[in-house]
Order: structure tokens, then sequence, then C-alpha cells
């Protein structure tokens, strides 16, 4: 059972270290596929596409950098800019996604990337409180397990 838990707990350290010393490629392999997701953004339900709308509806942003992103896009030459990035769903005519300097004023006009980036960051020490409690709880049974273990080990010929 110790080694089980020393085990966890050197995975953990491990992708902790990791997340932190690549989190540079991490942020740069985000916004590319980021971009990518938005190039290949369709109509369909498609996991993609969805997690762009999500993502746009809840940080109320639009698009990578910001709303013109979706000007080199091919939805945008059918469709305009999604209707995930409107601010309101009511105020938001297809006319007006279709239309750069009209849609300005209808939708979100910051970027998606830097609001993610920014939400994971501040969440940060979070995760890290967390899971510093959790590896110490680690480091607490897999002590108790060896003390156990060493416990039952010197009493094996003990009389019962």
């Amino acid at each position: 059972y110790a080694m089980l838990l020393s085990l966890i707990f050197l995975i953990v350290l491990v992708a902790a270290v990791v997340g932190f010393v690549f989190r540079h490629e991490i942020k740069t392999n985000f916004e590319s596929n980021l971009d990518l997701a938005l190039r290949d953004y369709n109509v369909t339900a498609d996991r993609h596409s969805e997690a762009v709308d999500t993502i746009q509806r809840t940080l109320h942003c639009c698009g990578v950098q910001n709303y013109s992103d979706w000007e080199r896009t091919e939805y945008f030459t059918q469709r305009g800019i999604p209707r995930s990035c409107c601010k309101s769903q009511d105020d938001c005519s297809e006319e007006d996604l279709k239309d750069v300097n009209k849609a300005k004023l209808k939708v979100f006009v910051d970027g998606c990337f830097f609001l993610v980036t920014s939400t994971m960051e501040s969440k940060m020490s979070v995760v890290a409180g967390i899971s510093f409690g959790v590896a110490c709880f680690q480091l607490v049974g897999i002590i108790l397990a060896c003390c156990l273990s060493q416990y039952i080990t010197n009493n094996q010929y003990e009389m019962v």
C-alpha cells in the first residue's frame, strides 16, 4: 500500500513539475488549437465548435485575440460571426454579424485567449493549495503504512 501511494505521489509530483516547466508551451499549444478550432468552426454539433461557443458565452469573449479573428474563417464568409459572441441574443441580427463594423457594437470585442489564460492563472493558487493538501495526506498515508508494516514485521513471532 505504501508503495502504491508513493507511486501516485511521484506521478502527481512529476505532473506538477512538468506543468510548471512547460507552461509557456501549453499556452502556445492552447492558442494554436483555439485558432484551429476557429478555422474549422461549423454549425454542426462538433465538439470543437461547442467548446468554442461555450468559452465565448462563459467568458464573454470572441475570437482568439479579438472578434476580428473571425474574418479569416470560412464560417464568417457564409454566416458572419457566431451568435455565441453576441452581448445580447435579442439584439444580434444576422446582417449585423456579417458586417465587422456593425458587429463591433453587438459582440464581445475581447479575445478568448487572454481571458482563458488569465482565468487559469488566477485559479492556479487554489489548484496548488488543493494539490499540496492531497500530497500531505498521501505522505501521512505512506508513513502510517510503513509504520504498520514495521509493526506487523516486528510482532510476527509473538504468541497470541
